[in-house]
């Protein structure tokens, strides 16, 4: 392995969705090729050039079972460019983006596309278990018999079908549910998640209406009708604590906290960025946004610690950075939940967390909240699983063009109580 320098040239990527909404129709591949296409025209860089494309995604489709690849193609890269796909929950784009970066440093490609797709409205649904086994048997029926016997044995209850589920495999609860566990547990108050996903809401629709969102977004037109969709519809600039407050608990219906306000929502979406070697960007002539510093990935523990994986990250990544938060001139954090959120910096804030947990005399400190999500986040932008790790890291990178930062600190939570970490540093030619 080689220590190249490796640069972000752009992201891009569609305007974020509601489940259920003008991306009912389509797949997520479809989701991928407008990010991947849109990021070609935006930086015109020429599709043989690309010498690798790697996508996450969270819920496969069977009938695209390489995601990157049916994106990659039906977007213009050409069908010689080796694609493949990668899954870590929340944090799928993340990997890939880390993945590329590893087939940099390994020589196989000089050009990277990596990023992200998921579409929530086309999670398939299932037949359940036992129905499943029968319709595999039936592949070796044969005669009119065999025939008959099979749809005999068929009964109204094998019809029931099986509703996606975001649930930990191994604990069987959502992660709404580790999420109000996790409220309880940090006395993060309703009232605070509450504000929390109001200030996302805000300012989210301030940035929107200075045209920050314009610029990393790349419009659609959805067949058959080509619709144009150039804004995220997710965002709510009337969001008020009144009517926050009006909703009911999502999980823990006595006492809970976490509502549909202060929760991210099911999203469609697809994100992408550019990346390549310091070299190679001299060659094609790019300016790029900034150098893809560091990274880490960390585990949790399940049962207590599912939403805690950025802490653990940020504590990794800055230690072994020999960084502080003075060094940061730019926060941007994945926002499954405001409670998620404010539990994580009260742990970050926390002497007693960093001797017990993170083999520190001393916590980190306060995230400075001039400094965090200034543009909005998850909860208000949406979040499409396997594609807000590119958002984030293309975010971040504008933001430190915008704000004139030097350093980056990016973090993201994940199912399966696994955290990421991030450092971008802005490129001065």
């Amino acid at each position: 392995m080689s220590n190249k320098k490796i640069v972000l040239i752009d992201g891009a990527r569609t305007p974020f969705l509601r489940s259920g909404t003008d991306y009912m129709d389509l797949m997520s591949y479809q989701l991928g090729q407008y990010a991947i296409s849109g990021l070609l025209h935006k930086t015109g860089i020429d599709p043989k050039e690309v010498g690798y494309v790697v996508m996450g995604t969270t819920i496969s489709n069977v009938r695209t079972g390489n995601v990157a690849r049916e994106s990659a193609l039906t977007a213009g890269i050409l069908n010689t460019t080796p694609c493949h796909t990668v899954t870590m929950a929340c944090i799928s784009a993340n990997q890939a983006i880390v993945s590329g970066m590893n087939v940099i440093q390994s020589g196989h490609a000089d050009v990277v596309i990596a990023g992200g797709t998921d579409c929530t409205s086309d999670a398939p649904i299932l037949f359940n278990k036992k129905m499943r086994k029968k319709l595999f048997l039936s592949q070796k029926l044969k005669g009119f018999a065999d025939n008959m016997k099979f749809i005999l044995s068929l009964r109204p209850k094998d019809f029931v079908p099986e509703a996606p589920a975001i649930a930990e495999f191994l604990t069987g609860r959502t992660m709404g549910l580790d999420c109000d566990i996790l409220t309880g547990r940090y006395q993060v108050g309703r009232k605070e998640q509450d504000e929390f996903s109001m200030r996302s809401h805000h300012l989210a629709a301030k940035a929107d209406a200075a045209g920050l969102l314009a610029d990393e977004i790349s419009a659609v037109e959805v067949p058959p009708k080509f619709k144009r969709i150039v804004k995220d519809n997710g965002i709510r600039p009337d969001t008020s604590i009144e009517k926050l407050g009006k909703l009911r608990p999502a999980f823990v219906k006595e006492g809970g906290t976490i509502t549909a306000g202060n929760a991210s929502f099911l999203t469609d979406g697809g994100a992408a960025v550019l990346i390549m070697t310091e070299e190679k960007a001299q060659q094609l002539g790019f300016t790029p946004k900034a150098y893809l510093h560091s990274y880490t990935f960390v585990g949790c523990d399940l049962e207590k610690e599912l939403l805690l994986g950025p802490t653990y990250a940020i504590s990794k990544l800055l230690r072994q950075n020999n960084m502080t938060f003075e060094d940061i001139d730019v926060f941007e954090f994945h926002e499954a939940f405001a409670g998620q959120i404010l539990a994580n910096l009260k742990c970050l804030a926390s002497d007693e967390f960093a001797k017990e947990k993170l083999g520190r005399e001393k916590a980190l400190g306060e995230v400075p909240m001039d400094k965090f999500n200034l543009w909005g986040g998850s909860l208000a932008l949406g979040h499409p699983f396997g594609a807000t790790g590119a958002r984030l890291v293309t975010t971040a990178a504008n933001r430190l063009i915008k704000e004139n930062g030097k350093y980056a600190l990016l973090a993201a939570c994940a199912a399966g109580a696994q955290g990421h970490a991030m450092i971008l540093e802005k490129y001065n030619s």
